[in-house]
């Protein structure tokens, strides 16, 4: 399967070495190393020094984005379309200093607050069978697309602009549903959820969606325009259903729900708020959703519980294949660093869904889980090289290269210290 996944994208290199290098960095991203960049990843797959991986990432000639289509591919042709939703969210990469593209002091999820970091819009494809990352964005704040000269420097294309992170998730919408993946509806959280421009082009493209909003967004009821926890507010208690909005580790997650007609002069469609309620705290969330056909409250609650399958993916990418353990700082790498790590982690879901059989319990033990599949890869399958002549060959390369470094940090502050 591994074999198979390589071939779809062997085509886009026309070198044989850069190929070849190709899957090495995706064997190490699948690897249990516990810190993945060019360095450690060149030492497992057998390189003397890692300047082959920095040139795969920096200036080989191969197109990250035809690889990105490849990976699509692969994600929809395996996990099918059963229930097929699109997932947008963004997720932050926290970083030193200032040179990395894209990066800034601005408020990332990963964190919970202000932080020097990296943002970035990544979208899902989430079915019954499983779900994979088939697209990114980096979010680039003004403070890059104003400075022509530090964009130019991390080799960002001059005719890249300023765009919204919901901006960024529309073209990605977009750009998968005009390449035929075929999904019914996207989720997204209070980000996307008040971007009205997002919700006008999946309504006229016909596709549903659930997206959060926040308790005082303002919607329009036959009652007048009220905030989103007044409308709540007005329910009376036999509206609430219990309903599951997904399986759990630790069980179904059930919640209480309920929804309520809004912008009924809109044309084409039907358009609800979702409100959910928490069974013990009491605490309440908000969704605007949108259908080209009526459906139940059963089928918006489905929808609303695949967002979580983006957390999910960012956990598993992120602490399986290194998806933010990259140590590169140019858009180029960035782009190819990503869709390699999406790669590696596709290939978890590909398996764990191929091998997932509803006869498990019936022996006793839950289905394979990509941190399953990652420790039987990484044990049976993706092995370093344990050469001891390479390990020293690496170790003093390491150590040489670093020498180089502190002499022309030293040499660096004489000139310019008094």
């Amino acid at each position: 399967m591994f074999e198979e996944m390589v071939t779809r994208f062997a085509g886009r290199f026309t070198r044989v070495e850069p190929r070849q290098r190709a899957r090495t960095l995706l064997l190490g991203l699948l690897s249990n190393l516990p810190n993945k960049n060019c360095w450690t990843i060149s030492e497992h797959g057998g390189d003397a020094t890692p300047d082959g991986m920095q040139h795969l990432l920096r200036k080989a000639v191969w197109d990250a984005d035809k690889v990105r289509d490849d990976l699509r591919d692969y994600v929809t042709e395996h996990l099918g379309n059963t229930g097929a939703v699109l997932v947008v969210d963004e997720t932050g990469d926290l970083k030193k200093g200032v040179h990395t593209v894209g990066v800034q002091r601005q408020y990332t999820g990963t964190a919970g607050r202000i932080e020097n970091a990296q943002v970035a819009v990544y979208l899902t494809y989430a079915t019954d069978a499983g779900h994979a990352f088939i697209d990114r964005a980096l979010y680039l704040p003004k403070s890059w697309t104003t400075d022509a000269d530090r964009c130019a420097d991390a080799g960002i294309p001059a005719d890249t602009g300023f765009a919204t992170k919901p901006a960024l998730a529309t073209t990605m919408i977009g750009r998968a549903l005009d390449a035929g993946v075929q999904a019914g509806w996207v989720a997204g959280d209070e980000v996307y959820g008040a971007d009205p421009s997002l919700r006008e082009d999946l309504e006229k493209r016909g596709v549903g969606y659930v997206l959060a909003i926040g308790c005082d967004r303002r919607v329009s009821t036959p009652a007048g325009t009220l905030r989103a926890d007044g409308v709540a507010a007005r329910l009376p208690q036999h509206v609430w259903q219990r309903l599951s909005a997904g399986a759990g580790a630790k069980g179904y997650r059930y919640y209480d729900w309920a929804f309520a007609d809004i912008d009924l002069e809109a044309p084409n469609g039907c358009r609800w708020l979702l409100i959910r309620r928490h069974r013990t705290t009491g605490e309440l969330a908000f969704y605007r959703c949108y259908s080209p056909e009526p459906v139940p409250l059963r089928m918006l609650v489905q929808v609303a519980g695949r967002r979580w399958t983006v957390e999910e993916s960012f956990q598993t990418g992120k602490g399986l294949t290194g998806l933010d353990q990259h140590q590169v700082r140019r858009w180029t790498s960035w782009h190819r660093w990503t869709v390699m790590a999406m790669l590696a982690h596709a290939f978890l879901a590909v398996v764990a869904s191929a091998e997932r059989s509803p006869e498990s319990a019936a022996v006793g033990w839950i289905s394979l889980t990509c941190n399953e599949i990652h420790h039987l890869f990484t044990t049976l399958i993706s092995r370093p090289v344990l050469d001891v002549a390479h390990r020293i060959r690496c170790s003093t390369w390491r150590r040489r290269h670093q020498y180089r470094a502190q002499q022309g940090h030293y040499q660096r502050q004489s000139t310019h210290e008094p």
